[in-house]
């Protein structure tokens, strides 16, 4: 069983999950942004020996979270797939198969460049943007985070965000992180084959650190 961080906000009950996903309780949703399937096959066309399980294990964690919290949708914030097709492909239709009364919803991002009838093929709904309750689902940030979006708050993700900390002895560590922002949430990159970039925070901000079994408070 994973432990999440319970966060209400905007009058939802989220759970930040180690995991890097957030379970939004009222939709019975399961969030997640940049999962980058087909990254290890696409690195592997290339020549760059990338281990081939790294792929299996961000549906296993997939897999273990529907099992756990029994989700109606799960909802892709964007860059499900990373680049065009490749063998890797075939493990999310294996995988799309154990889960057929799932609702499924990805918000295209940039690297999401497969045809869309492969993706409708394995039942999975799209769109380029979303509104859900109080929520508006986005791939991208909005450049301006300090206007308001007509959509609602906005949920996103790829920056693959990351918060850096310093110990005493210059011990230096940048974690994955959920930043909740005034106007917008930037979610970290489930999958595992991803990389995270530092972003700056302001102090109304929170930032939610992840840690290999939790989710913690930050700032």
């Amino acid at each position: 069983m994973s432990t999440g961080t319970p966060f209400t906000f905007l009058d939802q009950d989220l759970l930040l999950l180690p995991q890097k996903a957030i379970y939004w309780k009222q939709e019975k949703a399961l969030i997640a942004a940049d999962v980058h399937l087909g990254k290890v096959g696409h690195f592997r066309k290339a020549g760059i020996a990338i281990p081939r399980d790294m792929e299996q294990d961000d549906l296993a964690m997939l897999s273990d979270l529907i099992h756990e919290y029994q989700p109606e949708k799960l909802i892709f914030l964007g860059d499900l797939f990373h680049s065009d097709m490749n063998a890797d492909w075939n493990w999310f239709v294996l995988w799309r198969r154990q889960f057929p009364k799932l609702q499924i919803i990805l918000i295209k991002g940039n690297h999401d460049i497969i045809h869309d009838k492969h993706y409708l093929q394995q039942n999975v709904t799209l769109y380029t943007q979303l509104v859900i309750g109080p929520f508006q689902l986005l791939h991208h940030p909005l450049p301006d985070a300090a206007v308001p979006h007509a959509g609602g708050y906005v949920l996103c993700g790829h920056i693959h965000p990351g918060v850096s900390l310093s110990g005493r002895g210059r011990q230096h560590i940048t974690l994955p992180c959920f930043a909740f922002g005034k106007n917008q949430a930037i979610l970290p990159s489930f999958g595992k084959f991803t990389g995270k970039v530092a972003i700056r925070n302001l102090k109304t901000d929170k930032i939610f650190g992840v840690l290999k079994d939790k989710v913690i408070l930050i700032g």
